[in-house]
């Protein structure tokens, strides 16, 4: 039986690890052929030899570099968006760096790649009818829930929200549907990392587990099922939302 994303061809930001990870596996087993990138390409020795999986370094950072990538593809059904920072603080915590590193990889980063995909996306519907997906990652901490220390972070991915709704505004008539995906917390190496980072480790963990009423943390294999959904025609209808997949920080 084909899979829900056969014939789509796809592009998913840090794709390394955690949720781009999880998801880039899923869309291959989907039946999309996936270009699964990361600025660590070492992250890719473990991944599964999966057909149509296509792993491939790429800053998202370097502005040059994404606009070639995406011009040299074919036309893309679904773009993930994925790539982001999470910076501990309030806000007077924040440096101007910090901020300027925020928003140039959790928003401005997303900014270049649809801008770079859209006009293909749009071109490739005229002609053919073929609908294509954007799907941001944003968080339940942006302007769905503020979250203490989270000040650049919540407000880099309040923004994601709204460039998300924007695109969706702007091209619901052109064959292109834009929306966002918002976790809670979710176990990944990203977040060990952060765990790693506080003076008592464990003590750390507890308190990530304890703001999730679900009593623990999700998994990335747990989020990217939405993404395949918004990824594919079952989703066909729905454009310019932010989906909660937070076990239930927003009740």
């Amino acid at each position: 039986m084909a899979g829900r994303l056969q014939g789509k061809t796809t592009l998913i930001t840090a794709a390394g690890a955690g949720i781009g990870r999880a998801t880039a596996i899923a869309f291959a087993n989907e039946g999309a052929t996936v270009y699964a990138t990361d600025v660590n390409d070492k992250l890719f020795a473990g991944y599964p030899k999966l057909p149509g999986l296509h792993t491939v370094k790429l800053n998202v950072l370097d502005d040059a570099a994404v606009k070639k990538m995406i011009g040299e593809l074919p036309p893309l059904q679904a773009l993930f968006n994925c790539a982001g920072y999470v910076h501990n603080g309030t806000i007077l915590d924040c440096t101007d760096d910090q901020w300027n590193f925020a928003f140039n990889l959790n928003v401005r980063a997303m900014f270049v790649a649809a801008k770079a995909a859209i006009p293909k996306m749009v071109a490739h519907h005229e002609k053919t009818g073929a609908l294509a997906s954007i799907i941001n990652i944003a968080s339940v901490a942006s302007s769905i829930k503020g979250l203490p220390n989270r000040f650049v972070y919540g407000a880099s991915k309040a923004a994601v929200i709204g460039l998300t709704k924007a695109i969706a505004a702007d091209f619901v008539m052109k064959g292109i549907r834009c929306n966002a995906v918002c976790p809670g917390t979710v176990d990944t190496p990203s977040l060990q990392d952060r765990i790693n980072a506080f003076p008592d480790p464990v003590e750390a963990r507890k308190m990530f587990i304890a703001r999730q009423p679900m009593g623990r943390l999700a998994r990335a294999e747990e989020i990217a099922p939405i993404v395949v959904f918004l990824a594919s025609d079952e989703s066909a209808f729905a454009t310019g939302n932010a989906y909660a997949i937070d076990g239930g920080m927003t009740i």
